[in-house]
């Protein structure tokens, strides 16, 4: 990886080179692993971010509001509706 361009402005070259070797040293499974963790972890902290962002909704209408800006006003009104049909 010597003299490659660093993929990350916060990170010491060396830090990130050992980062990478081990990234490629993992198997498909650890790597899918990490993947699924990081995700996971991500849409915590945005829906967190949402939730105090808009202290005046309660949960369901917060994680409601987050599928909107994630994916769209559409599949949020298709989810409401779903969830305001359950019993």
């Amino acid at each position: 990886m010597a003299g490659a361009r660093p993929t990350s402005l916060d990170t010491r070259p060396e830090a990130e080179e050992v980062q990478l070797r081990l990234l490629r040293e993992a198997g498909p499974a650890r790597r899918a692993s990490l993947l699924l963790s990081l995700s996971s972890w991500m849409i915590r902290s945005s829906r967190r971010a949402v939730a105090r962002r808009h202290p005046n909704l309660d949960e369901r209408d917060a994680k409601l509001l987050w599928v909107e800006l994630h994916y769209g006003a559409a599949i949020a009104s298709r989810l409401r509706a779903h969830l305001d049909a359950r019993p």
